[in-house]
């Protein structure tokens, strides 16, 4: 796994539970060690680790905190950079929706190695999407629920997102688009200078 996504991990425990309840995270996975390296490459298992023992320790459902996750990674002021990527898209959460396609290929150009699993979105029209994620990174569907979550309070749309199932090859989101102008979105500057990721 990239170390930008066990980094983010890291962030998120740090930021949201506090440094005690990484530390004990970092204990409990057998990590050896209690900061990643942003661009060294990791097991995909001590990433799934590190996420168990977050279950455990938190004594929560791991859909949850992947789901909670992913709204994180949005919303909050330290990752800056990754909600800015995300309104690029376009204006509206409309437009949003229809450039996820394009994700993993816009992370590659921020990110040459980092590779995320493919994403499809299919129209079914009346305001209905489904989302199929490629299986490539077990729980990506639920941290991609909380990204769409927390981006439609972003745009200040109105939407309601299901679960809809998985095989070994593929999630599939459900999207209703309810109002795509149903609230204030938040201020959002294109040529706004972009905020750093981790502490120094």
């Amino acid at each position: 796994m990239h170390g930008l996504i066990n980094s983010a991990i890291e962030v998120f425990v740090r930021e949201i539970f506090g440094m005690e309840t990484w530390q004990n995270v970092a204990r409990r996975a057998g990590l050896g060690f209690t900061q990643f390296e942003g661009m060294l490459s990791y097991d995909d298992q001590l990433t799934y680790d590190v996420i168990d023992a977050l279950c455990v320790e938190l004594d929560r459902p791991r859909l949850d905190l992947l789901e909670d996750l992913g709204t994180f990674l949005v919303s909050h002021p330290r990752m800056e950079r990754l909600r800015r990527l995300m309104r690029f898209s376009g204006e509206t959460y409309l437009e949003f929706l229809l450039s996820l396609d394009d994700l993993p290929d816009r992370v590659r150009l921020a990110v040459s190695d980092l590779d995320l699993p493919a994403l499809s979105l299919h129209d079914l029209g009346e305001g209905q999407f489904e989302l199929i994620c490629d299986s490539g990174i077990s729980g990506y569907n639920h941290v991609m629920m909380g990204v769409l979550r927390a981006m439609a309070d972003d745009y200040g749309a109105l939407v309601m997102l299901d679960s809809k199932g998985a095989n070994r090859q593929r999630h599939v989101i459900g999207i209703q688009l309810i109002d795509d102008s149903f609230n204030k979105a938040r201020d959002f500057d294109l040529g706004a200078r972009e905020m750093g990721t981790r502490e120094a």
